[in-house]
């Protein structure tokens, strides 16, 4: 029998969250490092992302999930300081060998996990930044809660869109996986509203498809999880970039059309 619920805002958003994160194996991501610190370049999702953030030559940044620095290092250069946080050593230490190699002085990065966040471990920062970092938490309330109260002026946080990884989800279904996405943006709003928050929604324009050297690198690119497949279906995977991926005889690149990435950007003013 299926529960009535009289209002929609007594729906646990965070809790579905929870259940459909929990059932994933995340990534190591001491073991991507390196591929994301080779891979790094400036593309359009940069582009979209700079042009919504609202930074002042003053502000104070905490960069959630900073990675290896794709992020953390261009918005350093546009305000007084930037502090990375991350969970991977690997990937804190590829940041602060970029910080070195271009003279970047004013980044201070933070091992920690971001499930570990707290005002009272940060204290007041200007904006927050969560790029492409919130997908995987579980506590999904309760760090929103502290990133909110960490900022005193904006939040800005980029979660998956709905039509996330097209190419991955055709492959799994030839091997007849069900692909269990990552909750949708829709939970994430309603989350934030539970929470009082009204937070702004917006899709990005990306235009750019991935392009590939080889397809040995289209398969190692961090995209599909290789630490899940077989070596039968490392094997199938291969035959599978093969036959979708384009040459371009110009570029001397491996191309699909579908292969974009899909990002939504949630954002709310203190």
């Amino acid at each position: 029998m299926k529960q009535c619920i009289d209002n929609p805002n007594d729906v646990d958003w965070a809790e579905f969250w929870a259940e459909r994160v929990a059932s994933k194996k995340m990534k190591n991501w001491d073991d991507a490092a390196e591929g994301f610190y080779k891979r790094t370049k400036k593309d359009d999702y940069n582009t979209e992302l700079f042009s919504k953030l609202i930074l002042d030559k003053n502000d104070r940044v905490l960069d959630v999930g900073c990675g290896e620095g794709s992020i953390t290092l261009p918005i350093a250069k546009q305000v007084k300081k930037v502090i990375g946080i991350d969970s991977s050593p690997k990937m804190l230490e590829y940041l602060n060998k970029r910080a070195c190699e271009n003279n970047i002085e004013n980044i201070e990065t933070k091992l920690m996990p971001i499930e570990e966040i707290s005002y009272d471990e940060i204290g007041d920062i200007d904006v927050v930044i969560c790029s492409r970092s919130l997908n995987g938490i579980v506590p999904i309330k309760e760090v929103l809660y502290e990133l909110n109260k960490i900022a005193n002026k904006y939040v800005f946080i980029t979660i998956f869109g709905p039509e996330n990884k097209k190419i991955e989800k055709d492959f799994d279904r030839e091997l007849k996986i069900k692909t269990e996405d990552f909750p949708d943006y829709n939970y994430f709003f309603n989350i934030l509203f539970n929470m009082g928050i009204y937070a702004n929604i917006e899709r990005f324009d990306l235009k750019n498809y991935r392009k590939y050297d080889s397809i040995e690198d289209a398969m190692d690119n961090g995209k599909f999880r290789l630490d899940l497949y077989s070596d039968e279906e490392k094997i199938l995977l291969k035959d599978y970039l093969k036959r979708i991926l384009t040459f371009d005889e110009k570029e001397k690149k491996y191309f699909n059309i579908k292969d974009k990435a899909d990002w939504i950007l949630i954002w709310w003013k203190k």
